[in-house]
């Protein structure tokens, strides 16, 4: 197959890249940065995205911007009738329709333009990736005492999305299909420890209830796929292999 992976060089993506490549796929990479093998375009502006998406017979839309989605998923889908309709598969959030955060709620209307669009496509929503956790928790870790919100988290690793994703990508497009979360669902407390740890930063940790219908809607679970643990990578095995990559 010829697949495009739009945000080729992203966290995401660069690891969608490197499992089909693995798979023997044919693979073209669309990004805004330059790179080696990389079709330089932008999804905002429409710039370079015709030639990149000619001639594919599938795309994996890993490109993401919190104040452009539904701006990148337009370009994309009018790119994409114009070169015959290849599959399109989409990276969404889990909770996308019941937690009320501006991000999110783009991320809704973005698979909603899809269904409408006409275009063979393939939705799969997961939940927070372990970057993400490890970015919102490191900097708390560096104060004396650590404040966390009463919430949990199901977190997830990029190179089991992105297993996912390839076999998606490979088969028929069939619309969304049930949510990919992490296989562990852990207190924020539990993460700022697991984050503390890695760093060798010991902190005291004070949970706290946050007001507010968006961390409500996240104490409630909005945001969690607990019939969904099909990523097999830990927190804390992320943790850890990352913590080896720079000791290297």
């Amino acid at each position: 197959m010829r697949i495009l992976v739009t945000g080729g060089t992203g966290q995401l993506g660069s690891a969608v890249v490197a499992r089909l490549r693995a798979a023997g796929e044919e693979v073209r990479v669309l990004s805004r940065r330059a790179g080696p093998d990389v079709v330089r375009g932008d999804l905002r502006s429409g710039r370079g995205v015709d030639s990149a998406v000619a001639g594919m017979d599938a795309i994996v839309h890993c490109a993401t911007d919190f104040l452009h989605e539904t701006t990148l998923a337009r370009t994309l889908i009018e790119a994409a009738r114009w070169a015959g309709a290849p599959h399109l598969v989409y990276v969404s959030i889990v909770g996308v329709d019941r937690v009320p955060l501006g991000y999110y709620q783009a991320k809704h209307e973005t698979e909603q333009l899809l269904a409408a669009s006409g275009l063979p496509c393939t939705i799969q929503r997961a939940t927070q990736f372990h970057g993400l956790v490890r970015t919102l928790l490191a900097p708390a870790t560096r104060l004396p005492v650590v404040p966390v919100p009463r919430i949990s988290f199901q977190p997830v690793d990029v190179r089991d999305v992105a297993r996912r994703l390839t076999d998606l990508v490979q088969d028929d497009p069939v619309g969304r299909v049930p949510d990919f979360g992490g296989p562990e669902i852990l207190t924020a407390t539990e993460l700022a420890q697991a984050v503390g740890e890695a760093s060798g930063r010991f902190r005291r940790i004070v949970p706290l209830k946050v007001p507010g219908e968006t961390f409500r809607a996240y104490a409630e679970g909005g945001h969690l796929a607990p019939e969904h643990r099909d990523g097999e990578i830990t927190f804390r095995e992320y943790l850890t292999g990352r913590t080896q990559m720079y000791s290297d």
